[in-house]
């Protein structure tokens, strides 16, 4: 049954919509968190409630757990795409830079991860997804232009957010290359715990774990656990396992979209003209990767070195 369901044509369409929409929301989600606690200081609250919910999870289904070298991997994963990449972006926004820069610089991660998966993993981009990847860029650009104010930018920032965009983009590609079989779930729970480990220490070095308990802060903690570490990176990773990773990172370039769409009814911000050609110029860039050819295209994805 879940086997015919993975198979069935329309579930990879499924899975990249979920991502797209999460992933965009979080955005908000995140700036209202930050509102709350002071970054490493809400990360570790983030992933010490989702290890809280993944590890009876674990105890319940008991999937495969990682061991030897894959746990090594499983660690390295995790700790670039949760501690790397969330604590840079995190830390950008909380030191004053606006969504649209952070959102902006994080958006060049498809065509880092086109060059880096021409180069060193195989996969051969047609001149349509070469146009499509630059195309996107273009969109995101003109859909936060409005956003973007570079008097905001300080040489810390601009570290932080350079440093968040090398860690989504090694760790997922690293995840891919090197845990393509781990087991999601049991993951998830092995990279959340390392995860608490390094920004723990951090949040009381530097933060001195203080927090202003609200609802607020539960919400987007609740939303920001449940909707994106467990089930949207897991979305993720499903989708890399199953196609291209240039095509299936494409998906980024649209989550600005539903970030500025949702800040209207949230936060009162309309949406400009700009924004709203970037929008289209944006899914033509995506659609352009992410349609497929008749030509079988390589892909590595078969067991870990």
């Amino acid at each position: 049954m879940a086997r015919t369901l993975r198979e069935a044509p329309w579930f990879d369409a499924v899975l990249a919509w979920y991502f797209v929409t999460v992933w965009g929301s979080g955005f908000l989600a995140t700036k209202v968190g930050l509102q709350h606690a002071a970054p490493f200081t809400f990360l570790t609250l983030r992933f010490a409630f989702g290890l809280a919910c993944v590890v009876p999870i674990v105890l319940l289904m008991q999937p495969r757990l990682p061991a030897g070298r894959e746990l090594g991997h499983v660690v390295v994963a995790g700790l670039l795409m949760h501690a790397v990449h969330l604590g840079g972006s995190h830390y950008t926004q909380y030191l004053g830079v606006s969504a649209g820069i952070t959102a902006l610089i994080l958006s060049a991660q498809p065509l880092i991860t086109a060059l880096i998966a021409v180069r060193w993993m195989g996969e051969t981009l047609a001149a349509r997804q070469w146009a499509g990847v630059i195309i996107g860029l273009a969109g995101v650009a003109l859909v936060v232009w409005h956003k973007v104010d570079v008097r905001e930018a300080s040489a810390a920032s601009l570290v932080a957010v350079t440093v968040a965009l090398a860690g989504v983009t090694a760790g997922t590609l690293y995840q891919r290359t090197f845990c393509p079989l781990v087991d999601l779930r049991s993951a998830a729970a092995v990279q959340f715990a390392a995860t608490i480990a390094v920004l723990a220490p951090l949040a009381w070095t530097f933060e001195d774990l203080r927090v202003d308990w609200s609802w607020e802060l539960a919400g987007s903690i609740l939303f920001l656990v449940i909707g994106a570490s467990l089930l949207a990176v897991s979305a993720l990773h499903t989708l890399m396992r199953r196609g291209q990773a240039t095509r299936v990172t494409s998906l980024l370039y649209l989550t600005p979209i539903f970030a500025v769409a949702l800040e209207f009814p949230m936060f009162g911000v309309v949406p400009s003209a700009l924004s709203l050609a970037g929008i289209a110029v944006t899914c033509l860039g995506v659609a352009l990767v992410t349609a497929r050819t008749s030509r079988r295209v390589h892909t590595e994805s078969a067991t870990p070195p």
